[in-house]
């Protein structure tokens, strides 16, 4: 047995099965474009890890470019305007 196992069952800490891994790595591959659209069934956990690491980092490089359209679109348009307000209410 593993001393990191080993550890976890002496501090109490319940430890995740096999199964819950499993279906973990289910619920993520359903998540992930990439692999939801594969025509093969089969998928690796590591494969599926790799993917949602790389999915999360293009969600918050497009989340830093809508921001700043957002910034410049804000910085750009009068701010008494009907479409300063219209802006400001869709971000509340």
């Amino acid at each position: 047995m593993s001393s990191r196992r080993s550890r976890s069952r002496q501090s109490g800490v319940p430890r995740i099965t096999d199964d819950q891994i499993n279906d973990l790595v289910s619920k993520l591959q359903q998540l992930i474009p990439e692999i939801r659209n594969r025509s093969s069934d089969k998928v690796s956990a590591s494969n599926v890890l790799q993917e949602t690491c790389n999915y999360i980092r293009n969600l918050h490089r497009e989340v830093d470019d809508l921001s700043d359209r957002l910034s410049e679109l804000l910085a750009s348009t009068d701010s008494n305007s009907v479409q300063a307000a219209i802006i400001r209410s869709l971000l509340m």
